[in-house]
């Protein structure tokens, strides 16, 4: 396993001594703007990264452009807009994608594979070790994974919403020492550069990003992402603990080797488990369990384990092992966790204590309802 990133990757000068990145590019980086795969964007950026690869390098590719590239073989001159049709799309698109990143990278003699996930694959715990076994498999093996949301069968409840944000959770899921997100913008700018904007080189914590203004999907109108999605993406992990590198995919090579390029942000925070950092920016919440006085305290302040004795009630619809918000008795909300127990279950065991359940109902309601290990704090 790689060292932290806090000791080997302090500045984007250090990233030529980086171990092991990921590194994610966007839609419009690699298709046309009629939708197919634009084979020279791709042989450039398979290029960079071969030649890193190939000098002790671990890369994770988190590679956007399966639904893109489906667009034209099924006729689509747009990206479409119901889920439906963007699931067609990325099972027709995501073999073409890696079929050239399958050529492209064996050029270098380096081998690839296909790694598609879910949020639930980063979340629950028997698939989430299964990913890392996985992945720490492969880079052990000199293989270069190539990641993508698994679009064909994700729903619109359990998305990552865009490839950013899966490549932040993957990126601690590896224990990579640094990100680099690529798109057709070469920084972060404080404004529309026509209007005035100018590049911010180093963002150190969330008070520099304060008042700038932030766009959109690119050009192409490809992707889900743009700009904002990759701060947000840097955000994630440089809050917890891994550096990132935002610029554009024409500049990769120069940024892996550590020049002045695109927008650094610093580690302003400690590594977190990924599915906490799932529950904390991305998770799309089912429901929400009000408490008393008591278990607030013991939430938030003592950091517990949440009992249903101190659970006053239950709204939304929710099963087992699905994100919920907790709130005091004003509405607020001091947190964020996995579940238990239903929303059909639940109601019946509100103030009551576990031993006592344990009794009238079975043992396994003698456990608690949101284990302080699946909570975090918001």
């Amino acid at each position: 396993m790689t060292t932290t990133s806090e000791a080997r990757v302090r500045g984007r000068e250090w990233l030529p001594e980086a171990r092991r990145i990921v590194v994610k590019v966007g839609s419009s980086s690699l298709t046309t703007l009629r939708g197919g795969i634009s084979e020279r964007s791709l042989a450039a950026l398979v290029d960079t990264l071969a030649d890193r690869a190939t000098t002790g390098t671990e890369i994770v590719l988190v590679s956007s452009g399966a639904i893109a590239a489906g667009l034209a073989p099924l006729g689509l001159a747009r990206r479409p807009k119901d889920l439906a049709t963007q699931q067609a799309a990325a099972s027709v698109g995501q073999g073409l994608l890696m079929a050239r990143y399958t050529q492209a990278f064996g050029a270098h003699g380096v081998t690839v594979s296909q790694v598609l996930l879910t949020a639930d694959d980063l979340v629950r715990r028997t698939q989430y070790k299964n990913a890392h076994r996985a992945l720490e498999k492969l880079l052990h093996l000199g293989v270069v994974p190539v990641v993508n949301e698994n679009d064909t069968v994700a729903t619109h409840e359990i998305r990552f919403g865009d490839n950013d944000r899966l490549a932040a959770l993957v990126a601690h899921l590896v224990h990579a020492d640094a990100l680099v997100l690529l798109s057709d913008v070469d920084s972060v700018y404080t404004g529309p550069p026509a209007e005035g904007g100018v590049r911010i080189e180093h963002v150190r914590d969330s008070a520099d990003l304060n008042g700038v203004r932030i766009g959109s999907t690119g050009k192409a109108g490809v992707g889900t992402g743009g700009m904002a999605s990759k701060v947000e993406a840097a955000s994630i992990a440089a809050s917890s603990g891994i550096p990132a590198l935002v610029t554009s995919t024409s500049a990769a090579s120069r940024a892996l080797a550590g020049e002045d390029v695109g927008t650094w942000f610093s580690v302003s925070g400690r590594r977190k488990p990924v599915r906490l950092l799932w529950l904390e920016h991305l998770a799309a919440v089912r429901g929400t369990l009000t408490l008393d006085d008591g278990a607030v305290r013991a939430v938030a302040h003592r950091h517990r384990s949440l009992l249903p004795a101190g659970i006053t009630a239950v709204s939304g619809d929710f099963e087992a092992g699905d994100p919920v918000e907790i709130a005091d008795q004003s509405g607020h909300v001091i947190a964020r966790g996995l579940v238990n127990f239903s929303a059909d279950e639940l109601p019946t065991m509100l103030g009551r204590s576990t031993r006592e359940l344990g009794r009238e109902l079975g043992s396994e309601y003698e456990r608690v309802v949101v284990h302080v290990d699946d909570l975090v704090l918001m």
